[in-house]
C-alpha cells in the first residue's frame, strides 16, 4: 500500500531532534506509528513488512540529520527497535485472540489456511530482522554501521513478539488437541470459514484492544 498510516514527516522530525533524555518518547511514538499503520491494513506479512519498512526509512531520514558528537544513535535505534516490537507484540496479542476463538470452535490445524497463519506468526520476528537488514543496506555508512550494531543484538537475543509469537502457536497447538476430541462437524466448518478470513478477523482485534486501551486511558487520569 502507498500510504503509510501515519505522519511520516512527524516521525522524521522526531528522528531529527530525539535525545537520549527523551529515548523513552521516541520509543512510545515509533510504538503509537507502527501500530496505527498496522492497524489501517490486513495483518499480513506482507503488509507488516511494509510497514516496518516505512518506519525504519523514517529513522534512516532523521538520525542522518541527527549525526551530532553527543547524540548515541546506536542507543536511539535500540528505542526504533523497541518501539516497532511493542508494536508487534499486540500484533501477537491480536493472533492471539483470533486463534483462542478459533480453538473453542474446534478448529483444524491440519486446515491450509490455519497452517500459513500459524507459519506467518512465527516468522514476525524474522521480518523485523530482515526488514532491518534491508534498511542499514540502503542508508549511509555510519547508520550502516549502527544499524549493523543493532542487528548483532538482535540475533543474539532476538524480540520480544518473536519469542511471545512461538509461545503462541505452541499453546495453540496444545488448545487445539484438546478442542478436536469435543468438536463436532458444524463447529469444524465454522471454524474453516473464520480461518478463511483469518488475516481480517486479527486485524478488527487489533483495532478493538486499541479502542479498549483509548477508552481506558481518560478513566485512569481520572483517578489521581
Amino acid at each position: 500500500m502507498a500510504k503509510t498510516a501515519f505522519d511520516t514527516d512527524a516521525l522524521i522530525t522526531q528522528f531529527e531532534t530525539a535525545t537520549a533524555a527523551g529515548s523513552a518518547k521516541l520509543r512510545q511514538a515509533v510504538g503509537d506509528a507502527t501500530l496505527q499503520a498496522l492497524q489501517g491494513r490486513e495483518l499480513s506479512l506482507k503488509n507488516i513488512r511494509a510497514v516496518l519498512g516505512s518506519v525504519t526509512q523514517a529513522a534512516n531520514t532523521g538520525l542522518a540529520k541527527n549525526m551530532k558528537p553527543a547524540v548515541d544513535v546506536d542507543s536511539l535505534l535500540d528505542q526504533v527497535v523497541a518501539g516497532m516490537d511493542d508494536a508487534l507484540l499486540k500484533a501477537v496479542d491480536a493472533n492471539r485472540a483470533a486463534l483462542e476463538q478459533l480453538a473453542a470452535q474446534g478448529a483444524d490445524m491440519r486446515e491450509k489456511h490455519l497452517k500459513k497463519a500459524l507459519a506467518d506468526l512465527e516468522k514476525f520476528e524474522d521480518t523485523m530482522i530482515a526488514t532491518i537488514q534491508k534498511s542499514a543496506g540502503g542508508a549511509g555508512d555510519q547508520m550502516a554501521a549502527a544499524w549493523g550494531t543493532v542487528l548483532d543484538k538482535l540475533n543474539a537475543g532476538g524480540t520480544m513478539s518473536g519469542a511471545k509469537a512461538s509461545s503462541t502457536v505452541e499453546q495453540f497447538a496444545q488448545q487445539v488437541q484438546t478442542a478436536m476430541r469435543d468438536s463436532r462437524a458444524a463447529s469444524l466448518r465454522a471454524a474453516t470459514a473464520l480461518a478463511e478470513s483469518y488475516t481480517a478477523m486479527v486485524s478488527g482485534v487489533l483495532i478493538g484492544m486499541s479502542d479498549a486501551m483509548r477508552q481506558a486511558a481518560p478513566a485512569k487520569k481520572a483517578k489521581k
